[in-house]
């Protein structure tokens, strides 16, 4: 993974992209994201942040778009993205994008894939794939209208205009706002509180809530119903009862 840092300190894992200057992604670094998620899906792992400096990423490599034109990776170029993008929402654990600077295109897909988007105060994000004649190829089109509503998404995307901290906040794109040289320190603090949380059950809401997008009521219902018995049949679950009972905290495993 030699554009991707990987590190683990009490049982959170720290992804951090590392192709200077804006980590543009290329091939190369979109496989590293990938083996850095694999190796996250550990069950000693229990939250993950994702970040990158000074930005998160800028988006695709343009010059690989180029050369695709020329060759027959059209569809890989997105497809690959869009793979790794979704291996970080199906992760069964909480995990945190820590957003510095600009977040555009796939880098701003990706993002999206994390169950939440800190934002430095200076940060931006957007698809502005429109500006090159294409559209957003790694689930910005999809992923998007969930976050801020059909009319919002399909402005932005028609526009590619980039929206600022404040304003994502607002529209629910960014989950916190905090500045720069505060970001790690706050995407990490938040993340030691997942990790010490009851992970199986993190897991299951997860399950529940994405089962749920698209079916019906009755259907999510069952679905909720299901993840409920799983989660009551582990030591977690007896652990909390036991804890809020005898008026104590939770010593959560993550089991």
């Amino acid at each position: 993974m030699g554009l991707v840092e990987y590190t683990v300190s009490d049982a959170v894992a720290r992804i951090t992209l590392n192709r200077p200057p804006v980590n543009a992604l290329n091939a190369e670094l979109i496989t590293d994201i990938g083996a850095a998620l694999g190796q996250a899906a550990a069950p000693d792992v229990r939250a993950v942040v994702i970040t990158g400096s000074p930005h998160f990423a800028a988006g695709a490599d343009i010059t690989e778009f180029q050369a695709a034109f020329e060759g027959d990776g059209k569809a890989d170029l997105a497809s690959d993205l869009g793979s790794v993008v979704k291996q970080l929402e199906d992760l069964e654990k909480p995990t945190i994008a820590a957003v510095n600077g600009f977040a555009l295109g796939g880098g701003f897909e990706l993002a999206m894939g994390a169950d939440f988007r800190y934002l430095a105060d200076d940060a931006r994000v957007g698809q502005p794939e429109i500006l090159l004649g294409i559209i957003p190829g790694a689930g910005g089109t999809q992923r998007l209208p969930r976050l801020v509503g059909y009319q919002r998404a399909l402005k932005m995307c028609l526009t590619g205009r980039q929206v600022g901290a404040e304003e994502a906040l607002t529209l629910g794109l960014a989950d916190k706002v905090v500045a720069s040289d505060e970001l790690g320190e706050a995407a990490m603090a938040d993340a030691l509180r997942f990790a010490a949380g009851p992970t199986a059950a993190y897991a299951a809401v997860k399950r529940a809530i994405a089962g749920g997008l698209g079916v019906s009521l009755e259907q999510g219902l069952e679905i909720e119903t299901a993840e409920f018995a799983g989660v009551f049949e582990t030591g977690d679950a007896r652990r909390g009862v036991a804890a809020f009972l005898s008026k104590g905290a939770p010593d959560f495993t993550g089991q």
